[in-house]
């Protein structure tokens, strides 16, 4: 085992005079807060060269940091060491009779797996072992459970079609590599890992929002893009217990062949139809034409078997404008990522959802100038993305985050002038 310094653990009582000195009087950088409900704690990181500082706020009068400063004061909580593989760590200390406070390890911030060791066996520091989530398997690093959310009369499913690894520097346009790095690791090939998470809404009909990458292409594409579907839609429908038949409407946000590669299926004979037998799929007409006339800038995102065959079956529907598709749903274009981009408007009983797709794409996304390389209209993105994230903070609108590879869907809170995501319990 190889242990390198990760971070310090301080703990805050007044977040505001922690960085009146911190970050105004030492001038660190300061990352948007993370919560970390089950130790009921905000985590606040200050990179500081290779390691970093992290100020812990406690979130509840019964959070084992607010009892730590009660009891103690602010100050020095823990120090954190890196480790590659958290399991061989824990089961070297355990033979060298360490005394442990956690046995197995368990989920930390920064999607990261973490595990105490107790004072006792570590001259009185408290000493905190952490696996990066870069360094952790798919199994362990992407949770693509499927979740379900309740808003009104509406149940809301967040399924998976698995993971596409993406190049890190397209994913964040003009954003610094030495900035997005710190929000999602890249592979060797610059790639990073993000999620399909298609969104199943059940209430006067089911309808289907996306269907992620589908398993119609070949090898050569898996590889390009890093595609892993174990956690594929097939597998994560069946677990939310709805079957293709049970389908009434697929909606699509566009047809980029990651939204839009489940729409269709090759049949044992080579013919390709429609997955969902009775469903009419739902497209945005200027996004048909876009899609079924490309361009050399948008020919590579569009793939005719995933869209055409919809047309030759019959159950294709294109609307013109925003519109409601069914009760509690309607949609509303933001272009931005492409003309004719939108997203999707849940709202029942006084409670508001939002599945954003490529508009914030990820958690990391959230600060207005991360926009994708991959968007043929940023300004676009930018003020649809600035006024929806005014109004989602102001509504508490649960959105729902495509392609997170860590989460599925949270509220929008801001803090001390910093966007940050409350997960959804």
């Amino acid at each position: 085992m190889k242990a390198v310094l990760d971070h310090v653990g301080i703990a805050v009582k007044d977040l505001a005079a922690a960085l009146a000195f911190y970050r105004d009087a030492l001038g660190l950088e300061i990352e948007a807060p993370e919560e970390v409900a089950s130790q009921r704690v905000r985590a606040h990181f200050l990179p500081v060269g290779d390691a970093k500082l992290e100020l812990l706020e406690a979130t509840a009068p019964d959070s084992p940091i607010a009892k730590y400063t009660e009891k103690r004061g602010p100050g020095l909580h823990h120090i954190t060491l890196r480790v590659d593989d958290i399991d061989a760590a824990l089961a070297q200390l355990k033979a060298r009779g360490t005394r442990l406070i956690d046995d197995q390890p368990r989920q930390g911030a920064e999607h990261s797996l973490v595990a105490f060791i107790h004072p006792a066996s570590a001259h009185g520091v408290l000493v905190e072992l952490k696996q990066s989530a870069n360094r952790q398997s798919a199994a362990s690093t992407v949770p693509l459970a499927v979740s379900r959310y309740a808003v009104g009369d509406l149940e809301l499913i967040s399924l998976s079609d698995g993971l596409i690894r993406l190049d890190g520097g397209a994913m964040f346009g003009t954003v610094p590599k030495v900035l997005w790095e710190k929000k999602a690791p890249a592979d060797a090939r610059n790639r990073i890992a993000m999620a399909m998470r298609p969104l199943l809404v059940r209430g006067a009909r089911t309808m289907l929002i996306d269907a992620g990458v589908g398993d119609k292409d070949a090898a050569k594409f898996h590889d390009i893009f890093g595609i892993d579907r174990t956690r594929s839609l097939s597998v994560t429908m069946a677990e939310a217990g709805v079957a293709p038949e049970d389908v009434d409407i697929v909606l699509a946000s566009h047809l980029h062949f990651d939204h839009a590669g489940g729409f269709t299926y090759r049949d044992a004979g080579g013919r390709i139809r429609p997955t969902f037998p009775r469903a009419q799929y739902i497209v945005r007409r200027g996004e048909w034409e876009d899609a079924t006339h490309p361009h050399a800038r948008n020919r590579a995102s569009y793939l005719a078997d995933n869209y055409a065959p919809l047309a030759d079956a019959g159950v294709l529907q294109l609307v013109d404008d925003d519109a409601t598709i069914m009760p509690g749903v309607k949609v509303r274009r933001t272009g931005g990522h492409c003309m004719h981009h939108q997203m999707v408007l849940i709202e029942s009983k006084g409670r508001t959802a939002a599945f954003v797709a490529d508009l914030i794409p990820t958690t990391a996304h959230l600060p207005d100038a991360w926009i994708m390389g991959f968007d043929l209209y940023p300004m676009d993105t930018l003020a649809v993305k600035q006024q929806f994230l005014k109004q989602a903070i102001e509504q508490d609108t649960l959105v729902f985050f495509e392609h997170d590879p860590a989460l599925a869907a949270g509220y929008i809170r801001e803090q001390n002038g910093t966007r940050f995501v409350q997960p959804a319990s």
